[in-house]
């Protein structure tokens, strides 16, 4: 079942996975960005004209477009399974282990935003900046917060089907 295939809630989760679908394709168009950004810099490096600061630019764009990838692949049960491990199991035990995967999907998001926030206040505390561009670090936080409080809500949402789905099969 392709991933676009589990779209199409309605209510709160609705408006809440146009927003996870939206900052996915933000953090695509941000690196797509960074493609862009690496190839004229590899041009330029031929022709003696280098981007200055690009490898600061590659790795701040990297890490926004790869954490605004993860509230998507949670909405669409897109991330990576073991599925070797489950291919005979029955719907139930599968509906159980999905439910516990949510779960874990929810604590991991919680833990790392709140992580991360005190990562980035350090990081604007001591008004860390990148070598070159003189970026303030935190700044690259800020998408990266906003991504994994979207993890957060798209884990409540597939928590909650998952539920359904366990109590469903009962």
């Amino acid at each position: 079942m392709g991933a676009f295939q589990k779209l199409g809630r309605t209510g709160i989760a609705g408006a809440f996975e146009k927003l996870i679908v939206v900052w996915a394709l933000t953090g695509g168009v941000v690196l797509l960005a960074v493609v862009a950004i690496n190839i004229y810099s590899t041009l330029g490096n031929i022709w003696a004209a280098p981007f200055p600061g690009d490898f600061e630019l590659t790795e701040i764009g990297v890490a926004i477009a790869v954490f605004s990838f993860l509230p998507f692949c949670q909405i669409t049960d897109a991330n990576v399974t073991a599925d070797i491990f489950t291919s005979k199991a029955g719907p139930r035990l599968k509906a159980f282990l999905a439910l516990i995967a949510s779960l874990i999907a929810f604590g991991f998001g919680l833990l790392l935003l709140w992580r991360m926030y005190h990562g980035m206040s350090d990081q604007r505390e001591y008004d860390y900046t990148t070598a070159i561009l003189q970026i303030p670090v935190w700044y690259a936080y800020v998408p990266v917060l906003i991504s994994l409080f979207l993890l957060s809500i798209g884990a409540i949402i597939t928590l909650s089907e998952n539920t359904r789905d366990l109590t469903r099969r009962t």
